[in-house]
């Protein structure tokens, strides 16, 4: 049996801001491009509410002002065009030294649609791969969304699951760009589900998926020193 890679585990109890979020994947990029040896990590998460753009998103997928955002506006460096980030939607966050995984991004984007399709097989639920697009839908309906980037072979951002948050500020958008196609949550196919149970089958999946040996951050590790 191949030993599991040893990966820092980063759950905070509270919805973070992504600007917050997305600094913990910068420096926990940055340890691993300067130590291409040390931990990975999983960042498992809530967000505040709010919008984000790919590197190359357009706008005309937005259904408002930019200038005016019904939440925080981020243009950022992945993949993908527009989503929405709030309560109730679990975003995990792998900072992997891919090379350890394969070298391929692709394969690492359908490893991450695999881990959601694990999360759902265990709730009873069929989720489905839609060819030519990224993510996870569930009856034509979106319930995963998927963006990554990389720098050096070392990745960043990664998957959004919606769970039990209410979907009314995806109307503010053209999901992922794709119109014709609306999105959906577990909750509204498992009434009663909670984040807490879906949190802990997302943790247990990606890291079956990536063979990691999650663990706490060490003292010198953490990331809000």
């Amino acid at each position: 049996m191949t030993p599991a890679l040893d990966a820092i585990l980063v759950e905070p109890p509270l919805p973070v801001p992504f600007d917050q979020a997305w600094a913990w994947q910068r420096e926990l990029q940055g340890r691993l491009l300067r130590d291409p040896d040390g931990p990975e990590a999983l960042l498992l998460l809530q967000h505040t509410p709010c919008y984000t753009l790919g590197r190359g998103a357009s706008e005309r997928f937005l259904r408002f002002d930019p200038a005016y955002p019904p939440a925080p506006l981020f243009r950022i460096d992945r993949g993908g065009e527009v989503t929405h980030h709030l309560p109730g939607q679990l975003v995990a966050y792998p900072v992997l030294a891919l090379q350890r995984h394969g070298g391929d991004l692709h394969l690492y984007l359908r490893d991450l649609e695999a881990a959601v399709l694990e999360v759902m097989a265990a709730l009873g639920l069929r989720g489905e791969q839609l060819e030519g697009l990224t993510g996870v839908w569930l009856e034509g309906r979106k319930v995963a969304a998927i963006g990554v980037g990389a720098r050096r072979w070392i990745s960043q951002h990664g998957l959004a699951l919606n769970v039990t948050c209410p979907l009314e500020g995806f109307s503010a958008i053209v999901p992922c760009g794709l119109k014709g196609h609306g999105v959906t949550r577990l909750s509204d196919w498992c009434p009663g589900l909670t984040t807490a149970t879906v949190q802990t089958l997302l943790r247990q999946a990606l890291a079956r998926r990536f063979g990691l040996g999650l663990r706490p951050p060490k003292p010198t590790e953490l990331l809000w020193r």
